[in-house]
This record gives C-alpha cells, structure tokens and sequence, in this order.
C-alpha cells in the first residue's frame, strides 16, 4: 500500500475515533475507508503488493512464453494465429517471445480465446475492475481473457477483449461467415491486434524503458502516445519527466503529458503551477489544474492551493478551468478555499440556464468541493 494511502487511513481513522463511537462502528468505518482506498491505488502502488523476489524477477522480464487457447462451441480449435498476433504486438514493446514451454522465458502471458466466454472471476471491485476492459460476469459472447503467470504462480491481473456483438450466430449471418466460431475468433483476433496489452503489460511489469522508447518512435501514433503517457504518470516514472515535458510542445499530447505529471510528486509543481498561471489555451490550462490536484490529492502538498485559488476568484476564468479548479480544490482539503468557493457557488446559483452542460458541471464540482473543504475544516 502506498505512503499517502497509509496517511489517509491513518487520519480519517483518527476522526473517526475522536467522537468516542462504539467500538464496532469504529472497526466497520476503518475497514470500509481501508476499502475504499485500496481500491484507488495506482498501479505504482499495486506493485507493492509483489514479495522482494517477484518484483525482482518482474525487473529482469526479457522473453516472455506466450501460450495461446482458443475454444468454439464445437471444441478446442488451432490457436497459432492468436499466439502469433500476440507475439509481433509484444515484439513491438522490445520483449523478446517464445512460443514452446521447453525454451527458456521469464514470465508466461496466457490468451484465452472462446465464441462463448466460460467465467473464470474477476478482480476487486473498484479500481481497475471498473474499466472496460476488465472481466465482466454479464458478457457471455465471444471474449478472449488475458492472464500472467509469474514463477508459477498465477498473478492477480486479469483483462479482456470483447467483439462488438454478443450474438456469435446472428453476426455470423450478418456477414454470411459459415462457421460462426471461425467468425469469432477472427473478430477476436482483430480485437487484440488493437488492444493495447503490450503497454498495459509494460507498465505492470514496471518498464518505464520500454514504453520511453515507444514514446520518442517516429512510427508511434498519436493515440499510442497519449496512452503511453498516461501510463508513465500512472507508474510514477521519474525518468518520465524529460519525455513529458517535451510533450508539452506537442498540443495534442499536451494535456495528457500534465496530467500524467500530475502522478509524478512534488518535483513536478513548479511547471505546473507557471504553466497554469501562463498559458491561455484552456484546455491545458484546465489539464494542469487537474495535475495539481492530483498531487495535492497524492502528496497532501498544500502549495498548490494558493495558485488554484487566484484562479477560481479570477472573473476572467474560462468556466472549464474554473470546474477542474474545483475538483483540484476537494481533493486538498483546505480552510483557505471554504468562504471563496461559497462565493462562487452564489453567484453561479444566480445564473439560470439549465441546458447549459458547461455550467452544470462546474456547479456540481463547487458543491462537491464545499463539502469536502468544508466538513474536513470542520473535523480537524
């Protein structure tokens, strides 16, 4: 579990305890906060979970097995072309693929490919269970699941690929296939020369390297980049910052590469915060004030408070800013941010137009943020 997680529980359980509540109540409110925040951890800090021998064999990962199984309702089929997408998709982050158990590999990537998906479970709710791409119980159409297996023991991460139809048969006659399992497993195929498990993968494994190599490519696109970024903020690469602030010139990879800084610590609120003061692209203006609340959330630094707050009093602030400033404000706490935020809910209250989507979402964000500022103030 990561530091600021700990310091959280740690807080609120204190709060809890201060109004001297029964026992009981006092154990089921620690557990259901221990919940909640484990449920939000990064993936930097899901790496914690691995013993001192699998993260060191995690860092070591060159050659990875790929063992590939594909099932229609007639039986198991030959998965060769499936194992062998897979195999140019990892090629491309670098890893080095084998496709026979004898051979000498690192770790093993499972591909588990069905025209109708048996469940195998799921992961812990909250956190990445929540993303499309987690298992789902509902889904029993064509799926492929996507596992690890690590020192022989079968890591808790688990993804999958789903076609766009769940009626294998009605589909297959839409597009006059005669088989409606082969039809499957093509579509699965395609599915999977698109999804992005060699990124995910990377970064569960903790190679920011490989994905910084990717990042600086000619041939790498856009989307790809984006999505690396993302990435390196979620693992918390420092190396990353070099890469991130030079896709800071990039503006389609601008607000993605600040927000992903936002992952990256104290070291990274200086850019930030003279970014936010001088850019008047809104769009980078609102991501940066994402980043800043994101570390105010992550490292408790209330040096950001200040900036957001002569953002949110500026008249002259764009509404989209002004909404990210809020949500940026509810995740530090702060007494300073009370009496300006109920300022502005006041005047945005005066202001009638309920088909303004813009508008809606700033209001929601300043109650949100009053709630948390507020009662926070209140309790400590």
């Amino acid at each position: 579990m990561g530091t600021s997680c700990k310091e959280t529980i740690r807080k609120l359980v204190t709060r809890v305890t201060r109004y001297s509540m029964p026992p009981f109540f006092t154990v089921i409110g620690s557990t259901l906060i221990l919940s909640f925040c484990c449920a939000i951890l990064p993936a930097w800090a899901y790496r914690e979970h691995f013993t001192s021998e699998q993260k060191s064999q995690l860092e070591k990962i060159q050659t990875v097995l790929i063992e590939a199984i594909a099932l229609t309702d007639k039986g198991r089929t030959d998965s060769a072309s499936l194992a062998n997408t897979a195999a140019e998709r990892l090629k491309e982050v670098g890893y080095q693929v084998v496709l026979d158990h004898s051979q000498p590999h690192d770790v093993l990537f499972r591909i588990k490919c069905e025209q109708h998906k048996t469940w195998e479970g799921t992961t812990s709710a909250g956190g990445d269970a929540d993303l499309p791409d987690a298992p789902s119980r509902l889904w029993k159409g064509p799926a492929c699941q996507l596992t690890y297996i690590l020192g022989g023991m079968k890591i808790k991460w688990q993804k999958e690929v789903r076609t766009e139809f769940e009626d294998v048969v009605a589909a297959a006659q839409a597009a006059q296939a005669a088989d409606p399992g082969v039809y499957a497993l093509s579509k699965l195929q395609e599915a999977l020369e698109k999804y992005e498990f060699p990124l995910l993968l990377a970064s569960e494994w903790g190679h920011p390297d490989r994905l910084l190599k990717l990042l600086d490519s000619a041939d790498t696109s856009q989307t790809r980049k984006i999505k690396i970024i993302s990435l390196l903020g979620e693992m918390q690469a420092d190396e990353a910052m070099p890469k991130l602030k030079a896709a800071l010139k990039d503006r389609d990879l601008a607000k993605q590469a600040l927000v992903a800084m936002g992952n990256l610590g104290r070291e990274s609120i200086p850019l930030l915060i003279e970014i936010f003061n001088t850019t008047t692209q809104v769009e980078v203006q609102a991501a940066a004030a994402k980043g800043l609340g994101q570390i105010g959330g992550i490292a408790g630094d209330a040096s950001v408070v200040l900036p957001l707050l002569a953002k949110l009093q500026d008249p002259k602030t764009d509404w989209t800013v002004l909404t990210e400033v809020a949500w940026a404000l509810g995740k530090i706490p702060d007494k300073r941010a009370i009496q300006p935020l109920y300022d502005l809910d006041k005047k945005l209250q005066a202001i009638y137009e309920p088909d303004n989507t813009i508008l809606k979402k700033l209001k929601e964000a300043v109650f949100w943020a009053i709630k948390q500022c507020d009662t926070w103030d209140q309790y400590s």
